[in-house]
């Protein structure tokens, strides 16, 4: 069995997920289409990085990216890194030859997107997205039902993504919060898991209305170089700096399919957590997720008898998309880890056939467009185009 050696740039909580999708990779996918060895792992210093070796079960580490893209065993180049080295990373690795993965969002602009999608098609390298909410069965069972046409034609969606870890002013000022690094606020952070799930499910939209807020003027000064989502003590007499990015933003959209609907993003909305959802209204049916419930899916089809219509719960298990390699009951228990897992599994079998595989950066490239669209329509108050690649 063929094994890849991986090279990971940045040691923050994505390196730990990532970390653990290579090793239970072959545990949940067996056999698997190829093994992948945790061979180098990058970040800001030599010390964090030789931590992050022992801790996530790398061979070594190092304090110099470029040591990784310069290694010539290195068959894969996994990107954690915060958005703004994204792109520089990403094309050194294409240049030479490395398949990549890449958290999202694939950039902070559309020119660093659109760089970063014509490297990996010069190069011919497999290059992958890490989207992994749209990896979740149930997402996945939601896409068959669709593509079934057991939901007939789509009408119209709504979906959203509401946390309230930046609700607190005192929150300190993480990179996610300074354009120069990440690029957008809550569009790019999270706001760009809807539109891929959405995209993934409704095909690609065509126009965007917009509207954007910030809401908290400015943070905490953070110190150190972790980056820190709680709340800074003391953080009212802590020095602040200006927020420059969003912290809502509202889209509402057209679809190529003539689908109509909305999608909510903010990480302002106490009480939520991790409230990713999805209603899909066709003319045969209906489906509603909410990743908190990540194990069910609600469906409700038109054909059902009027004396028992309404939404009932699918559990998902081993009938259903990937349900055979996670756990061998419904409803037994998906998490994070496993989306990461699967997500894992469609990239290395994609490195393995010498295939491509979604999403990817061409996909990415598709949303920042569409994020180019949004800004611009929040700016105009206008219906405006999502330009084509």
């Amino acid at each position: 069995m063929k094994t890849y050696q991986v090279g990971l740039i940045g040691a923050g909580f994505m390196a730990k997920a990532h970390a653990i999708a290579y090793a239970g990779l072959p545990v949940f996918f067996w056999p698997a289409p190829a093994l992948v060895n945790r061979k180098i792992i990058a970040d800001l210093t030599q010390e964090r990085a030789d931590a992050a070796a022992a801790q996530f079960g790398f061979e070594k580490g190092t304090g110099d990216w470029h040591d990784i893209i310069n290694d010539p065993s290195i068959d894969i180049v996994d990107i954690c890194t915060p958005n703004d080295a994204h792109a520089e990373i990403a094309i050194a690795a294409a240049k030479a030859g490395k398949h990549i993965l890449c958290e999202k969002p694939i950039s902070r602009t559309v020119d660093e997107a659109k760089a970063m999608y014509e490297a990996v098609k010069k190069a011919g390298v497999t290059n992958k997205l890490a989207f992994n909410y749209r990896m979740t069965p149930a997402v996945q069972l939601a896409k068959k039902y669709i593509g079934e046409g057991a939901l007939g034609d789509i009408l119209d969606f709504r979906g959203t993504y509401l946390q309230d870890w930046s609700a607190d002013p005192n929150s300190p000022l993480s990179w996610r919060f300074q354009k120069k690094i990440c690029g957008s606020g809550a569009f790019g952070d999270i706001a760009t898991h809807v539109v891929d799930m959405l995209r993934f499910l409704l095909g690609d939209f065509t126009e965007v209305n917009a509207r954007l807020a910030t809401y908290i003027k400015e943070r905490p000064v953070q110190t150190g170089t972790v980056d820190n989502l709680g709340v800074v003590k003391g953080g009212e007499n802590v020095p602040k700096k200006a927020v420059d990015v969003d912290d809502q933003c509202l889209l509402t959209l057209k679809c190529k399919s003539g689908a109509f609907g909305t999608i909510e993003a903010t990480r302002n909305a106490w009480g939520r957590n991790n409230y990713i959802t999805f209603e899909i209204h066709g003319t045969k049916g209906s489906v509603y997720f909410n990743y908190e419930r990540r194990d069910e899916l609600q469906v409700c089809f038109a054909s059902d008898p009027g004396d028992r219509r309404g939404f009932r719960t699918v559990y998902t298990g081993p009938a259903h998309p990937y349900g055979e390699a996670l756990w061998p009951i419904p409803a037994l228990g998906i998490g994070y880890t496993e989306t990461k897992i699967v997500e894992m599994y469609e990239f290395i079998k994609a490195v393995s056939e010498g295939k491509q595989v979604e999403p990817n950066f061409e996909d990415g490239y598709n949303i920042e467009l569409i994020g180019e669209a949004a800004f611009k329509s929040a700016s105009s108050g206008l219906w405006e185009k999502v330009r084509s690649i």
